[in-house]
């Protein structure tokens, strides 16, 4: 009987340690950073002074015809980029969504739709992973029990700090970093404005500052970035299902991700879940509806 369970337990043994050196082998990075600026619509693109985003384009690979989920607010749009899934499965449908309007079809351990912390923590246990967030809405989103950094900041400055620091010291496999601008100042001037346009270029700015940290840590060679939106505006507002509202920019940087510039793929938000569990080497759960971007990794456009 000894033997037996001896027999049971070195079989176990040996299959997670397979799984993890399969999980090593198919990793693209050790370390993923997820940049939301809310409110950036992709058509700021045409005239926002953005260094420090455009080397990630130039350097990487983008679109800015990637798409929100409908209703095009900010709730729905968060969880469904870190759920995998859009609102009719993971039932967030509002602006300011606290707790799921229409039942999720899947409820995890933690009360809520799994998100890509859940599957971290299953997947890879022994990683750390943080948020990092100026909107307080953010916070009703994800697992807090899972995560080693729960931060609300007051300030986009603030949260940059936070994450920053996070990431330099725990070198975690996920940090998501929620900037609340240029949204800020959509709601109150107005998109499309010069003081909207101010407002993207400190967005610009801190990004700025997340890539030379990552470099002077010595980790841009294990070190993926993506950024995006949770949906544009027009007016003083957003939520309809104009281009100027509904299409995002998506871009993604680091040394595992081809310089294609422009993709031609169509991509959602809940894609970017789906592309950061393919990152990480994890399985992706069936009731998810995203699916990677492969094209980024489909080597160099002529």
């Amino acid at each position: 009987m000894t033997k037996s369970i001896f027999s049971s337990l070195f079989i176990v043994i040996l299959l997670l340690g397979c799984t993890t050196n399969e999980q090593e082998e198919t990793r693209k990075a050790k370390h993923v950073i997820l940049i939301g600026s809310d409110g950036l619509g992709a058509y700021a693109f045409d005239k926002a002074k953005i260094p420090n985003i455009r080397r990630m384009m130039s350097e990487g690979s983008y679109s800015l015809q990637a798409r929100a989920v409908l209703p095009s607010s900010s709730a729905v749009n968060w969880a469904s980029m870190i759920m995998g899934s859009g609102s009719e499965l993971h039932g967030y449908t509002e602006w300011g969504s606290k707790t799921p309007e229409l039942p999720s079809r899947i409820v995890g351990e933690e009360g809520i739709y799994p998100s890509i912390f859940s599957l971290i923590d299953e997947q890879l246990p022994e990683e750390k992973m943080g948020v990092s967030y100026t909107w307080g809405g953010i916070g009703y989103l994800f697992e807090k029990q899972l995560v080693d950094l729960d931060y609300n900041g007051k300030t986009d400055e603030e949260t940059a700090e936070t994450a920053i620091d996070f990431f330099v010291e725990k070198k975690p496999a996920l940090t998501f970093i929620h900037f609340d601008q240029p949204d800020g100042a959509g709601h109150g001037i107005g998109h499309d404005t010069p003081e909207y346009y101010e407002a993207v270029e400190e967005i610009d700015r801190l990004v700025g500052l997340v890539m030379d940290a990552v470099e002077k840590a010595g980790m841009m060679d294990d070190t993926i970035i993506i950024l995006s939106s949770d949906h544009g505006g027009v007016d003083k507002g957003h939520g309809g299902k104009s281009l100027l509202e509904v299409e995002i920019p998506w871009i993604i940087y680091g040394k595992a991700v081809s310089a294609n510039g422009a993709l031609s793929s169509s991509i959602v938000t809940y894609d970017t879940g789906s592309t950061i569990a393919y990152l990480l080497g994890l399985n992706q759960p069936q009731f998810w509806t995203g699916r990677p971007v492969m094209e980024v990794f489909q080597g160099n456009k002529e």
